[in-house]
């Protein structure tokens, strides 16, 4: 398997995944306190969006490449 076939399979799939759920998020902590024996965590969930045209391209890109691989 060649490099330009791995690559635009891997474009492939963040494109679908990228399509199927639009974004992905994750939990940042914001404050940190301790107070004797008892510790405080303030944890905030943040959200990326992927737009729809990226997924797209990266499908379209990713078949466009599988499709002309043997010709480079």
């Amino acid at each position: 398997m060649n490099i330009t076939k791995i690559i635009a399979i891997a474009l492939l799939v963040v494109g679908i995944l990228g399509l199927a759920y639009g974004g992905f998020s994750y939990t940042k902590d914001t404050h940190e306190t301790s107070i004797g024996p008892l510790k405080l965590s303030v944890k905030e969930e943040q959200r990326v969006n992927i737009p729809i045209s990226l997924g797209i391209g990266c499908i379209l890109f990713g078949s466009l490449l599988l499709v002309l691989r043997n010709k480079f």
